[in-house]
């Protein structure tokens, strides 16, 4: 009578076609790439990374809308994750949230309010990141150093670097707090230097131009939990 340990190996059986991780990359104008007319933004250019036959790597689509602030994002969450699914509708295994600037825009003049205060902030911004915690796992990157002196966006939105830190703290201490990883492009683009940032953004001193872009490419493409999701 043969044992168990006598008896051949039982293998799993190997897929034919290894199935590639999904990601949605929800959020802004950052998000969605405008101000990029070469490579169409952070994300695209990732995607199109991505595709190359010889190192492909995970499924990226990108669902940016340009003036999201945190409660546009949350309204369309579920949907937009639930959507997204292909290959015997699964649904993506990673979200990247980008959004957060639109909130921090004083509106009508340098003193006015701010689009979404700060308080209500935190509270969506809370809900947003629980409700995403609940469906995959989450990564954030952060905002982009504006150019003050370029200010008023559309004659009417004030962005300034005071209320961006205030706003990009409240997202880093929460993404902290939930174990979300959080990618600083605030603080790394101030750390190089006010002449560096304003090299990187467009006329209106809002949306990074071409070179910006593919500098946003280069710190998310290096970024440890993006680098991990490629040899997944």
């Amino acid at each position: 009578m043969h044992s168990l340990s006598d008896s051949p190996r039982l293998k799993q059986p190997v897929p034919k076609f290894p199935v590639p991780l999904k990601f949605v990359a929800l959020g802004d104008s950052l998000v969605y790439g405008y101000g990029d007319p070469e490579g169409g933004g952070w994300v695209d250019r990732l995607r199109r990374q991505w595709m190359h036959p010889d190192h492909a790597g995970p499924i990226l689509y990108n669902l940016g809308v340009r003036g999201d602030t945190v409660k546009h994002v949350a309204r369309r969450l579920e949907s937009e994750f639930r959507y997204r699914g292909e290959l015997r509708h699964q649904v993506p295994d990673r979200i990247i949230l980008s959004v957060g600037v639109n909130d921090s825009a004083r509106l009508g003049r340098p003193d006015g309010r701010c689009f979404t205060p700060f308080s209500d902030f935190q509270v969506q911004l809370a809900e947003l990141l629980d409700r995403a915690v609940q469906l995959c796992p989450v990564l954030f990157v952060g905002m982009v150093p504006v150019n003050e002196a370029a200010m008023p966006f559309l004659e009417a939105f004030y962005y300034n670097h005071a209320d961006q830190h205030l706003y990009n703290e409240a997202t880093r201490l929460a993404c902290h707090e939930r174990q979300i990883p959080y990618l600083d492009i605030f603080d790394l683009w101030q750390h190089r230097g006010e002449n560096w940032c304003q090299q990187q953004l467009s006329s209106d001193g809002l949306h990074p131009n071409s070179q910006g872009y593919q500098s946003l490419l280069a710190d998310i493409y290096h970024w440890h939990p993006i680098q991990s999701a490629q040899s997944a």
